[in-house]
């Protein structure tokens, strides 16, 4: 049975860091695309970052240059490096994965997900 479980989220000022973490059980992981998702109140879940099988990562425009998805694949871990954050970055953040090839963003491709960990970025 395949298990996402994130967490890291809370609230933090506008320009702060946070670490967001999805620990990965009962999949090959390291055969598995898996990727950061987040909604905002009365939004679409949209893609934020995601990362392949073979390192290849793609992030979302608006997080070009402030977010980071590195993996620990001794741990099974996935993280979401959140740097520079803007009230707008404010959503619940979803982890995802699925045996997909090459990084991707588009929420239907992906079956497997956490429950999620909220962010609130204030000004």
């Amino acid at each position: 049975q395949v298990q996402l479980v994130e967490s890291g989220g809370g609230s933090v000022q506008a320009g702060g860091s946070l670490r967001l973490s999805c620990a990965a059980s009962g999949l090959p992981y390291s055969r598995y695309c898996m990727g950061w998702f987040r909604q905002a109140p009365g939004k679409e879940r949209e893609g934020v970052a995601s990362i392949a099988s073979d390192g290849t990562t793609i992030d979302a425009d608006s997080v070009k240059g402030r977010f980071t998805i590195p993996k620990d694949n001794a741990k099974n871990i996935l993280y979401l490096q959140m740097n520079s954050l803007k009230p707008e970055d404010t959503a619940m953040y979803y982890c995802a994965a699925d045996y997909l090839i090459g990084p991707r963003l588009l929420r239907d491709d992906f079956h497997y997900w956490g429950q999620g960990t909220q962010v609130t970025v204030s000004s």
